[in-house]
């Protein structure tokens, strides 16, 4: 499976970005981030130009829990877009990245003083709100501060997206946000209203869930968020100017995923959204869609060195099972563990050559580190370079120290070039936050 920029060269190599992976796996060494900068770029186009064409007044804000460092923050703030943030480090990552405040929204289910006070000092554009806590809180850092800060209210709007139990959040019994059914995103309302000197509600917001193939739970979400719209404005006059959406779209990560486009995902949510604001009679708002994964995930690839294949029995069946180790795995990429996600790969070195036996990719963590359960390659050897795709999106950003294992390089690949974005860490890197007690010296 080749996305975005990838091919296979003349040496039977696999490309990215015009970048031979065999020399930058020697020039930077395994494991090793490669993120493909125009295909990147191309997502971050394809939903601005689709969403102002089928809908007019949208923003893109992009997730940025799916792959941040300043780099990624600079390059999709040059290609127009808003930025999603959720902690403090998300949004010092942002500024350090010269991301333009106004076009930032600062999410989270617990945010900490300290954190509500960093948003109001940068100028963010809207806080979005997640309870009645830290309403008072947030009105409070405001008004001591002279300011008035935006704000949307995040609701729950009850929908099932139909993805992985784990990465749902918009259902009735989400830690996140207010639930309309039961009357407390109303109650919410409300209580923003009364502190009109600190905060000014601008919109609501509502997040069903990620990794989505399905655009039917986003055409069920916006009618319920857009009668809660109508009902706030019957019950205490207020106008909503702002309906954010989240995210969610799926991305591809095996050969027979079928995710739906970019551009039928604009088309899909505009529709529903005009049709709303129709039956509902509200102001058409502004609109505000969330991707992360679909714009970094299939941009991602990981390289990984692999060593000396180990063939097994099996007990419950004849044959054999043949593991295949790599100089990564856990540590560098989780999701397998944490959501039984499922990966693809090639052999970046001889990705040409015929796929002919089953392999499961294994990490060198002190776990069953299971990277892929089965997968097709070539004769595998050791010293081959392994190539796993779409490691874009929650692979570098949910990257540990587990086993004191150091975290890869990240690189970003365009027109033949290979630009550092994240050094290696060090193992000097691993101690330098460790404080030595002087009774144990």
């Amino acid at each position: 499976m080749l996305l975005g920029t990838q091919k296979i060269n003349s040496k039977n190599h696999l490309e990215i970005g015009g970048c031979d992976v065999v020399d930058l796996a020697a020039q930077f060494g395994t494991p090793l981030y490669v993120m493909d900068e125009a295909f990147i770029r191309e997502k971050c186009r394809a939903y601005k130009t689709s969403f102002e064409k089928e809908y007019g007044n949208a923003a893109i804000a992009y997730a940025s829990k799916a792959f941040v460092v300043t780099a990624m923050c600079a390059l999709v703030g040059k290609e127009g877009l808003w930025l999603d943030v959720a902690s403090a480090g998300e949004l010092y990552t942002a500024k350090c990245g010269g991301f333009p405040m106004e076009r930032i929204l600062f999410h989270g289910n617990f945010k900490s003083p300290e954190e509500l006070e960093m948003a109001v000092d940068y100028g963010v554009k809207y806080v979005v709100v997640d309870s009645f806590l830290e309403l008072e809180v947030l009105s409070a850092i405001a008004e001591d501060e002279g300011k008035t800060q935006e704000i949307l209210l995040r609701c729950n709007p009850g929908v099932d997206p139909h993805t992985h139990r784990l990465i749902r959040t918009g259902q009735e019994n989400s830690k996140f946000g207010f639930n309309i059914k039961n009357g407390k995103a109303m109650e919410a309302v409300k209580a923003a209203l009364r502190r009109a000197e600190g905060l000014n509600l601008a919109g609501v917001h509502c997040h069903i869930g990620s990794q989505i193939f399905e655009l039917d739970p986003f055409v069920e979400a916006v009618p319920v968020m857009a009668a809660f719209i109508k009902q706030i404005r019957e019950k205490t006059g207020a106008v909503m100017g702002v309906l954010d959406i989240g995210g969610g779209l799926g991305a591809r990560y095996l050969e027979d995923h079928n995710p739906p486009t970019i551009e039928d995902f604009a088309k899909v949510v505009s529709d529903a959204v005009k049709s709303a604001v129709a039956e509902t009679g509200i102001e058409k708002p502004m609109l505000i869609i969330e991707p992360g994964r679909s714009i970094a995930g299939e941009a991602g690839t990981t390289i990984y060195t692999i060593g000396a294949p180990k063939e097994v029995s099996i007990p419950e069946a004849p044959g054999v099972k043949t593991y295949l180790p790599v100089d990564g795995g856990l540590s560098d990429n989780p999701r397998p563990a944490l959501y039984d996600a499922l990966y693809s790969a090639i052999l970046a070195n001889r990705a040409g050559d015929k796929p002919t036996k089953v392999y499961t990719v294994s990490g060198k963590h002190c776990e069953a580190d299971m990277l892929i359960e089965s997968v097709v390659l070539p004769e595998a050897k050791i010293g081959d370079l392994l190539a796993v795709q779409t490691t874009g999106a929650y692979n570098h950003s949910m990257a540990s120290n587990y086993n004191r294992f150091t975290r890869p390089e990240v690189v970003f690949a365009a027109d033949g070039k290979a630009d550092i974005v994240v050094r290696r860490e060090t193992i000097e890197d691993l101690v330098k936050c460790d404080e030595l007690p002087e009774h144990l010296k």
